[in-house]
């Protein structure tokens, strides 16, 4: 889309009367006070594809847009104004540029773990230069790659990856698992060996369940790269009907279909509670952010977004 079409499409909001029944507004005002609430800043990012530097000024959709240095600096403005703040990619670092041919992903992994980031997962491109050479440079990624339906047991990638992580921040309990697209017919087979891809709805509800129910987590999220909808094959499992056949999840955060969401949308789970899915495009023109906020016992009573873009009125 060009550059004014891609701004308009991009705003901020408030989510508690979409999400309600699930998530109740209170009929008191003072309770909406967000100051009496705990508050949670995740911010998010997939299919960046090695795109260090802005487009081109010239480029036709979107001059003078992305960039590492202005995420950089955006999110270190953000975390200046908020103290729990949580940043997470959906996978696809890799493939794009010459950055990518000449460094392999070093220099991604690099940036990447200076802004912060707490954790990604693999995408279909993060193969392109084999088992071989992401084991290479992940060493460089100060972050855990989650991957939760691929079976690296007889790769040099087993033990490189986890299938789930939790993290406190500030006494709101976070559970992470991540889910890969199937390699067969989109990766070549030497590229990924003998990883065995597993059913992504038999393993969420697996570690939704254990992360909700078992570690007693406050929020589960999905780190998805298996694709927010398919219009020409009914069959490939997507977000959309991953939601439909789960339970447990409360946000998926996606990738690989590199589409530019309006705002997050909501579906009904397998027991008709709302869970909330969000996705930033690609080349890191956008940062994703929702921020979330919790009562005293630690239940969501408001969910606020803003999709940033990235361009030129971020300062470096």
């Amino acid at each position: 889309m060009n550059r004014k079409t891609f701004i308009k499409t991009i705003s901020g909001g408030t989510l508690v009367a979409a999400l309600a029944p699930n998530i109740l507004m209170a009929q008191n005002p003072t309770f909406l006070n967000k100051k009496t609430l705990r508050k949670l800043t995740i911010l998010h990012t997939n299919d960046q594809h090695s795109r260090i530097e802005p487009f081109d000024a010239s480029y036709t959709k979107n001059p003078n847009q992305g960039g590492f240095a202005r995420r950089a600096s955006l999110i270190e403005s953000i975390r200046n104004k908020e103290s729990n703040v949580l940043l997470v990619d959906s996978g696809d670092t890799f493939q794009g540029t010459p950055y990518f041919n000449f460094f392999g992903g070093e220099l991604e992994f690099r940036l990447m773990s200076m802004m912060g980031y707490e954790a990604s997962t693999l995408g279909n491109h993060d193969f392109d230069n084999g088992l071989e050479g992401f084991l290479k440079v992940q060493p460089n990624a100060k972050f855990p790659f989650i991957c939760s339906n691929y079976d690296f047991k007889n790769t040099i990638l087993d033990g490189q990856t986890i299938p789930y992580k939790i993290l406190d921040k500030k006494g709101i309990k976070v559970g992470l698992f991540g889910l890969g697209v199937e390699l067969e017919g989109l990766v070549g087979k030497k590229n990924y060996g003998e990883t065995k891809y597993l059913d992504p709805v038999e393993i969420s509800n697996h570690y939704a369940d254990f992360l909700k129910n078992e570690k007693k987590c406050d929020l589960v999220i999905c780190l998805s790269h298996i694709g927010y909808e398919y219009e020409n094959d009914a069959k490939k499992i997507c977000d959309k009907k991953l939601v439909a056949q789960t339970e447990n999840i409360d946000l998926i955060l996606g990738g690989h279909t590199h589409t530019f969401f309006k705002e997050p949308e909501v579906f009904k789970n397998k027991n008709d509670k709302n869970v909330l899915v969000n996705q930033v495009g690609w080349a890191g023109l956008l940062l994703g952010r929702l921020d979330y906020y919790f009562d005293d016992n630690r239940k969501i009573q408001n969910i606020a977004w803003n999709n940033q873009v990235i361009d030129e009125h971020i300062l470096v």
